[in-house]
């Protein structure tokens, strides 16, 4: 069995999903998290990007040990500079230097030469080298680069200090069979070829990410580029969990292994949505909602049988728990905290009271509390959580057929000031934006509004999700709750804190505490 490295790109090509904003504490949970997960590299950011991703990209760095932390960097000496500057704390730093090879963008972006090209990446590499001894090279939209050019790319890459060398499919274009060639090419053709680890990174837009994912390791690839959930530019990157899961299942094709804590799989892609914003969908593989259901009466007969009839992966494999303690509002602290425990969380006693308080909260709504139902209540507890610049106390919806939909929300602000103000919409959910945005001051677009049921039945807690942009800043709000008015209102005042937060952030200013007394109008 030969390792196969996850170079984990969630925080990096992740992040540079469309609407995806994440803050420094999300992407240093995540960056926690990732290491509990046993990646082998984690791609922290593009330090040079801006202050901020600097700053998020030397914290994971100073902060996460254990693992290998590394920047992205153009061919440029202030970029590389950047990125050694962020890393430098770290106690594996890699420099990740990338350069396009295709023609199509040598001509139209580059505006360069293929001799140009050439000279760059060998003044590029051996500038980064100079910071450290693990540099990265990858060749840009390799998967459309003429394969002469891509292994003289790979030989000067290489010669110039590479330890690393990269074939990315930047725009998902490949085929399995053209992929798995290109680095059986890499391995006959360049002569330096073994003083390095050929890495493969593939996107999604054609559908075929993790196949050519698999397909580049059955042609000798050493390294997998993957991000948590697909996650990514346009259609997503390879899914982490897809891949490592197949490499584990079909061992006897692969021949290959990796150092992934299996376990830790479902909770990291919980994390990653529950930050992000992104949901899982419930047909996604290995995470989905429906991963492990079964609804169809043969599938159902079958796997009272024997689980094998229909399931090629335990769910417990990847850290989804059947319920073994069936919990309800006569239950104990004792037992809450057993169950918590089977569930792969150790809670301290502060945490623990907030956390049970919520759960006696839901028994009295709620006649069987599942283990989804206590996954959600942790989720909101997370240490990520930013500070509530507003808080939700009362709401009252008044609508119907024949009237006006009206709410009335009563908040608290920051500083202990109770606000209360009404608003009519053309909805319910309208009209409790409106009030809410009279409370705050905060004027954002939706750009997103979505339901969701975290469990089934008709007392299910429902989720929802928000999306808000000001300006050019795009903040995420998330709630639960069993009326799904009340998660609304929570999910949206969510949202505004976020916004507020990155605000102060940036400027050091930006809260505004509105002093008023309580209005109905």
């Amino acid at each position: 069995m030969r390792k196969i490295e996850i170079f984990d790109t969630t925080l990096r090509d992740g992040e540079q999903s469309p609407g995806v904003n994440l803050s420094q504490e999300e992407k240093l949970e995540i960056a926690r998290q990732l290491r509990r997960l046993g990646v082998d590299v984690i791609e922290a950011g593009f330090a040079a990007a801006s202050p901020g991703d600097f700053q998020a990209v030397k914290r994971i760095a100073d902060e996460v040990r254990g693992v290998t932390i590394c920047s992205l960097a153009r061919s440029l000496p202030n970029d590389i500079e950047s990125a050694y500057e962020a890393i430098k704390g770290a106690e594996h730093a890699r420099i990740h230097v990338f350069l396009a090879t295709s023609d199509i963008h040598m001509r139209y972006k580059l505006r360069m030469t293929p001799d140009q090209v050439i000279e760059q990446i060998d003044q590029a590499v051996r500038y980064a080298k100079k910071f450290v001894d693990n540099v990265q090279f990858s060749a840009e939209d390799a998967g459309r680069t003429d394969l002469e050019f891509l292994a003289k790319v790979a030989e000067t890459a290489i010669r110039a200090g590479a330890v690393v060398f990269n074939v990315p499919d930047t725009v998902g274009y490949m085929t399995p069979a053209e992929y798995a060639a290109r680095f059986q090419y890499l391995r006959e053709h360049v002569p330096n070829i073994d003083k390095v680890k050929l890495s493969c990174h593939c996107h999604d837009d054609l559908g075929m990410a993790v196949a050519n994912t698999l397909a580049a390791i059955q042609g000798g690839c050493d390294q997998v580029e993957v991000a948590v959930n697909g996650i990514g530019e346009r259609a997503g990157n390879a899914a982490l969990e897809e891949v490592v899961m197949a490499l584990a299942t079909r061992a006897d094709a692969y021949q290959a292994e990796t150092s992934i804590e299996f376990a830790q799989i479902a909770r990291t892609s919980r994390l990653v949505s529950k930050l992000t914003g992104m949901v899982v969908p419930p047909n996604k593989a290995i995470v989905g909602a429906n991963a492990f259901a079964h609804e169809s009466g043969i599938h159902q007969d079958g796997v009272l049988k024997e689980k094998t009839t229909y399931e090629i992966i335990r769910p417990e494999t990847v850290g989804f728990q059947e319920s073994r303690l069936v919990l309800g509002k006569h239950s104990g602290r004792h037992a809450f905290q057993e169950k918590l425990a089977e569930l792969g969380y150790e809670l301290d006693t502060e945490a623990l009271s907030a956390v049970f308080q919520k759960f006696k909260e839901l028994c009295d709504k709620k006649k069987t509390v599942t283990d989804e139902d206590i996954l959600s209540l942790l989720d909101d507890q997370s240490v990520a959580h930013h500070e509530d610049y507003y808080s939700l106390e009362y709401l009252h919806i008044s609508c119907g057929t024949a009237g006006v939909p009206t709410a009335t929300l009563r908040v608290r602000s920051k500083d202990h000031e109770v606000i209360e103000e009404a608003a009519v919409g053309n909805g319910a959910v309208d009209a409790i934006y409106r009030a809410i945005d009279r409370i705050t001051g905060e004027t954002a677009e939706l750009v997103q509004y979505q339901i969701s049921s975290v469990t089934g039945g008709g007392d299910a807690l429902g989720e929802v999700r928000v999306q808000l942009k000001q300006n050019e800043v795009v903040s995420n709000g998330r709630a639960v709750s069993t009326d799904v008015l009340v998660a609304s209102a929570k999910a949206y005042l969510d949202a505004v804190n976020r916004i507020i937060k990155k605000r102060v952030d940036v400027q050091g200013a930006g809260y505004r505490h509105k002093t008023m007394s309580v209005s109905q109008g």
